[in-house]
Protein backbone atom coordinates (compact mmCIF):
# COMPACT_ATOMS: atom_id res chain seq x y z
CA UNK A 1 0.00 0.00 0.00
CA UNK A 2 2.50 2.45 0.69
CA UNK A 3 4.34 1.51 -2.66
CA UNK A 4 1.22 2.47 -4.60
CA UNK A 5 1.04 5.68 -2.26
CA UNK A 6 4.54 6.41 -2.78
CA UNK A 7 4.59 5.83 -6.62
CA UNK A 8 1.26 8.11 -7.15
CA UNK A 9 2.62 10.55 -5.29
CA UNK A 10 6.16 10.62 -7.82
CA UNK A 11 3.07 10.73 -10.80
CA UNK A 12 1.04 13.46 -9.63
CA UNK A 13 4.38 15.45 -9.37
CA UNK A 14 6.23 14.32 -11.98
CA UNK A 15 2.68 15.56 -13.75
CA UNK A 16 2.91 18.84 -12.24
CA UNK A 17 5.86 19.57 -12.55
CA UNK A 18 6.02 18.60 -17.01
CA UNK A 19 3.12 21.19 -16.66
CA UNK A 20 4.85 23.85 -14.92
CA UNK A 21 7.88 23.95 -17.89
CA UNK A 22 5.20 23.75 -20.85
CA UNK A 23 3.41 27.03 -19.07
CA UNK A 24 6.96 28.67 -18.18
CA UNK A 25 7.92 27.80 -21.85
CA UNK A 26 4.84 29.33 -23.37
CA UNK A 27 4.87 32.78 -21.23
CA UNK A 28 8.57 32.72 -22.14
CA UNK A 29 7.80 32.67 -25.77
CA UNK A 30 4.81 35.50 -25.69
CA UNK A 31 7.01 37.67 -23.74
CA UNK A 32 9.57 37.41 -26.16
CA UNK A 33 6.80 38.38 -29.18
CA UNK A 34 5.61 41.07 -27.32
CA UNK A 35 8.91 42.12 -26.40
CA UNK A 36 9.62 42.11 -30.64
CA UNK A 37 6.61 44.14 -31.20
CA UNK A 38 7.31 46.50 -28.66
CA UNK A 39 10.80 47.13 -30.24
CA UNK A 40 9.77 47.48 -33.85
CA UNK A 41 6.84 49.73 -32.56
CA UNK A 42 9.60 52.02 -30.58
CA UNK A 43 11.75 52.41 -33.72
CA UNK A 44 8.86 53.35 -36.05
CA UNK A 45 8.74 56.22 -32.87
CA UNK A 46 12.17 56.80 -33.32
CA UNK A 47 13.17 57.59 -36.33
CA UNK A 48 9.69 58.93 -37.80
CA UNK A 49 9.39 59.62 -41.42
CA UNK A 50 10.10 62.92 -42.17
CA UNK A 51 8.44 64.45 -46.06
CA UNK A 52 10.35 66.90 -47.40
CA UNK A 53 14.06 68.25 -47.05
CA UNK A 54 15.03 68.09 -43.21
CA UNK A 55 18.27 68.96 -41.39
CA UNK A 56 19.21 67.62 -37.64
CA UNK A 57 22.77 68.68 -36.24
CA UNK A 58 24.58 66.82 -34.03
CA UNK A 59 26.04 69.31 -32.29
CA UNK A 60 24.32 73.14 -32.84
CA UNK A 61 26.88 74.65 -30.61
CA UNK A 62 31.20 74.11 -30.79
CA UNK A 63 32.72 74.85 -27.72
CA UNK A 64 36.36 75.35 -28.22
CA UNK A 65 37.27 75.66 -24.78
CA UNK A 66 40.07 77.15 -24.16
CA UNK A 67 42.68 77.55 -26.22
CA UNK A 68 45.89 79.49 -26.96
CA UNK A 69 46.65 81.69 -29.74
CA UNK A 70 46.98 81.12 -33.24
CA UNK A 71 46.09 77.65 -32.69
CA UNK A 72 43.86 75.65 -35.38
CA UNK A 73 40.84 77.53 -35.47
CA UNK A 74 39.24 74.54 -38.00
CA UNK A 75 36.06 72.52 -36.62
CA UNK A 76 32.99 70.59 -37.82
CA UNK A 77 28.91 71.01 -37.63
CA UNK A 78 27.87 67.28 -38.44
CA UNK A 79 23.97 66.92 -39.60
CA UNK A 80 21.50 64.58 -41.50
CA UNK A 81 19.17 64.79 -43.71
CA UNK A 82 16.39 62.85 -42.42
CA UNK A 83 13.79 64.04 -44.77
CA UNK A 84 12.68 61.99 -47.79
CA UNK A 85 14.15 64.73 -50.73
CA UNK A 86 17.49 66.59 -51.08
CA UNK A 87 18.21 68.74 -48.32
CA UNK A 88 20.45 71.72 -50.06
CA UNK A 89 21.96 74.81 -48.32
CA UNK A 90 21.79 78.02 -49.92
CA UNK A 91 24.24 79.42 -47.85
CA UNK A 92 26.50 80.12 -44.80
CA UNK A 93 27.53 82.98 -43.31
CA UNK A 94 29.44 83.95 -40.08
CA UNK A 95 28.55 86.98 -37.84
CA UNK A 96 31.61 88.48 -38.85
CA UNK A 97 35.08 88.40 -40.87
CA UNK A 98 36.73 86.45 -38.01
CA UNK A 99 34.06 83.29 -38.20
CA UNK A 100 34.36 81.54 -41.79
CA UNK A 101 31.89 78.57 -42.43
CA UNK A 102 32.45 76.45 -45.42
CA UNK A 103 29.20 74.54 -46.65
CA UNK A 104 28.57 71.88 -48.98
CA UNK A 105 27.31 72.66 -52.86
CA UNK A 106 25.91 69.69 -54.00
CA UNK A 107 22.71 68.35 -52.45
CA UNK A 108 22.53 65.95 -49.50
CA UNK A 109 20.83 62.69 -50.22
CA UNK A 110 17.92 61.56 -48.16
CA UNK A 111 19.10 60.02 -45.30
CA UNK A 112 23.17 60.82 -46.03
CA UNK A 113 25.38 63.17 -43.87
CA UNK A 114 26.92 66.12 -44.05
CA UNK A 115 29.63 68.36 -42.74
CA UNK A 116 29.60 72.46 -42.34
CA UNK A 117 33.39 73.69 -41.49
CA UNK A 118 34.09 76.61 -39.43
CA UNK A 119 37.01 78.24 -39.00
CA UNK A 120 37.45 80.85 -36.57
CA UNK A 121 40.79 83.01 -36.37
CA UNK A 122 42.17 82.25 -33.36
CA UNK A 123 45.01 85.18 -33.96
CA UNK A 124 41.94 87.25 -31.83
CA UNK A 125 42.97 86.95 -27.91
CA UNK A 126 39.85 86.42 -25.79
CA UNK A 127 36.49 85.10 -24.93
CA UNK A 128 34.73 84.59 -27.97
CA UNK A 129 30.88 84.01 -29.15
CA UNK A 130 29.81 83.60 -33.16
CA UNK A 131 27.05 82.94 -34.89
CA UNK A 132 26.89 80.88 -38.26
CA UNK A 133 23.47 81.20 -39.86
CA UNK A 134 22.22 78.53 -42.06
CA UNK A 135 19.79 78.87 -44.73
CA UNK A 136 17.48 76.01 -46.79
CA UNK A 137 15.76 74.33 -48.79
CA UNK A 138 13.44 72.87 -45.08
CA UNK A 139 12.20 76.78 -44.27
CA UNK A 140 12.54 80.30 -44.60
CA UNK A 141 13.27 80.58 -41.06
CA UNK A 142 17.78 80.38 -40.92
CA UNK A 143 19.14 78.17 -38.67
CA UNK A 144 21.69 79.43 -36.21
CA UNK A 145 24.71 77.87 -35.13
CA UNK A 146 27.36 78.87 -32.18
CA UNK A 147 31.15 78.63 -31.48
CA UNK A 148 32.23 79.81 -28.50
CA UNK A 149 35.53 79.80 -26.66
CA UNK A 150 38.33 81.77 -25.00
CA UNK A 151 41.69 82.24 -26.94
CA UNK A 152 44.75 83.09 -24.81
CA UNK A 153 47.69 84.89 -25.54
CA UNK A 154 50.90 83.42 -26.58
CA UNK A 155 53.55 83.80 -24.07
CA UNK A 156 55.73 86.23 -25.56
CA UNK A 157 58.81 85.08 -27.22
CA UNK A 158 61.93 85.45 -25.14
CA UNK A 159 64.08 88.22 -26.37
CA UNK A 160 67.95 87.50 -27.00
CA UNK A 161 69.90 89.83 -24.75
CA UNK A 162 71.42 92.17 -27.12
CA UNK A 163 75.24 92.20 -26.76
CA UNK A 164 76.96 95.23 -25.93
CA UNK A 165 78.35 97.25 -28.79
CA UNK A 166 82.41 96.98 -28.42
CA UNK A 167 83.98 100.07 -27.30
CA UNK A 168 85.72 102.53 -30.10
CA UNK A 169 89.03 103.07 -29.24
CA UNK A 170 89.92 106.57 -27.81
CA UNK A 171 90.89 109.08 -30.36
CA UNK A 172 94.71 110.08 -28.53
CA UNK A 173 93.99 113.75 -27.74
CA UNK A 174 97.27 116.37 -28.30
CA UNK A 175 97.40 118.17 -25.16
CA UNK A 176 99.58 121.45 -25.99
CA UNK A 177 101.81 122.96 -22.85
CA UNK A 178 101.22 126.49 -22.26
CA UNK A 179 104.09 128.39 -21.69
CA UNK A 180 103.80 131.35 -19.51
Amino acid sequence: MKKILLLSAFFVFGLTAATAQETAKTTKVTTEVKKTKKTKKAKKEVAPEVKGPSIVFENEIIDYGTINQNENGQREFVFTNNGNEPLVIKSAQGSCGCTVPEAPKEPIAPGAKGVIKVKYDTNRVGVFQKNVTITTNVSDTPKLLTIKGDVKAAPAPATPATPATPATPATPVKVQEVKS
